[in-house]
Order: C-alpha cells, then sequence, then structure tokens
C-alpha cells in the first residue's frame, strides 16, 4: 500500500501534512519535516487500528509532496 502525504505551508506560517489515502489524518507542524513525522505516526496508528479489525493491509509506502503558501 502506497500512501500519499501531502504537506503544505499555510498563510500563517505553520505546516500541515495530510495522508491523501486516509480520510481524517492530517496534522499541523512547526516545520515540513515535524508535519510529516507526525502526520506517518497517526497513519500508522489508524493502520494498526484497521489490522486489529481483520483488515489485511500489504507493506505500506509513504509519498511525499510538499507545496508553498502564496
Amino acid at each position: 500500500m502506497k500512501l500519499t502525504v501531502e504537506v503544505e505551508q499555510e498563510e500563517d506560517g505553520r505546516w500541515i501534512a495530510d495522508v491523501v489515502d486516509l480520510p481524517g489524518v492530517m496534522v499541523y507542524g512547526t516545520s515540513p519535516q515535524q508535519a510529516l513525522n507526525a502526520v506517518k505516526a497517526l497513519a500508522f496508528r489508524v493502520l494498526a487500528d484497521r489490522m486489529e479489525a481483520g483488515e489485511d493491509l500489504d507493506a505500506v509506502t509513504f509519498e511525499r509532496r510538499e507545496s508553498l503558501a502564496v
């Protein structure tokens, strides 16, 4: 399973990271790397819950997309 992570800078300077393939998995951070690390951790918790519920998941990888506010 390949998950796409979008990382964007908000107008107020905060960074937001969103896992496109997992609705609701979104976090803010003070840097792009902090936001990316936090959203990956949240995504793994969501996936662990799904696995415990019996969902069969393949290996997970992340693809990062980044954009800046203009």
